[in-house]
């Protein structure tokens, strides 16, 4: 099966995201993926923290969940959407960073809200999610992918910040997963120092595939991101990566390899913790 993660450098203006986003997503149905991810904040790069409540939208209903909902049905496609802002129903200063997954049918299949809020201060840079966004409820979310070719893929969902918390990773693996999906806007510092050894880590630690899918590149804010979207196979092979800019990474994943790995190295089976 072929799985492609979308990297974008997006704006603070929503329609051409969502415009670069549709072309990009098409990219890589026209190479045959069967699932697409898109970065975490695809939908916006606001100029300000405060954007999110701008541009926030109710659970089911809004012009960024609608066009997600018709590129899945459109291509055929898995699409797991980044992250948008979601309303909380109790609080008007604060939204949720939400995966949401459309099926091919362009039904929601899954959503996951990011529980691990980053916060950076280096003495030059300070960021704080918490200022804008509430913490999802603390419990792994994973979902059932069914293939073209009929293989049914448990695929685990995280964002971001999560990729420093292997615990999380972990009870994704009761049942185990085949494959982790982590969008991210990894600032340029952190994912400099710790972005492909923590995804290649995540994915040797649980004998799976791991696919990010990230924002790069110098954005309107000011702000710069990592980027390096990337595959990682279960032994930590990097497949495929995009550096810096907006561009499709695709590479297959193999049921057969993860079995090799798991068979040659059973660790999942010599947990004793």
């Amino acid at each position: 099966m072929k799985i492609a993660a979308v990297q974008m450098c997006s704006s603070p203006v929503p329609a051409d995201n969502l415009a670069r986003a549709a072309a990009l997503v098409a990219e890589a149905a026209a190479q045959g993926a069967e699932l697409v991810a898109l970065p975490e904040y695809f939908g916006l790069m606001g100029r300000r923290d405060a954007d999110k409540l701008v541009h926030t939208e109710m659970p089911g209903q809004g012009p960024m969940q609608d066009a997600l909902a018709r590129l899945a049905r459109q291509h055929g496609l898995w699409l797991v959407g980044g992250t948008l802002p979601l309303k909380l129903s109790d609080d008007d200063r604060h939204v949720t960073n939400s995966c949401l997954v459309w099926g091919p049918d362009g039904q929601v299949a899954a959503r996951y809200d990011k529980i691990h809020l980053f916060r950076f201060d280096d003495g030059e840079r300070r960021y704080d999610e918490a200022a804008t966004l509430c913490a999802g409820p603390a419990a792994p979310v994973a979902f059932t992918l069914h293939g073209r070719d009929g293989v049914a893929l448990r695929v685990g969902l995280s964002i971001c910040y999560d990729l420093r918390f292997p615990e999380l990773f972990r009870a994704l693996m009761q049942p185990p997963c085949d494959l982790f999906v982590l969008p991210a806007a990894f600032t340029y510092p952190t994912g400099q120092a710790h972005w492909s050894l923590l995804l290649r880590a995540r994915a040797v630690e649980n004998q799976c595939y791991l696919l990010a899918s990230a924002q790069g590149g110098t954005h309107e804010n000011g702000r710069r991101t990592w980027g390096h979207s990337l595959v990682a196979d279960p032994w930590g092979e990097v497949l495929a990566v995009q550096p810096e800019g907006e561009g499709v990474v695709c590479a297959d994943l193999d049921p057969a390899r993860i079995a090799a790995v798991r068979r040659q190295l059973p660790a999942l089976t010599h947990r004793r913790l």
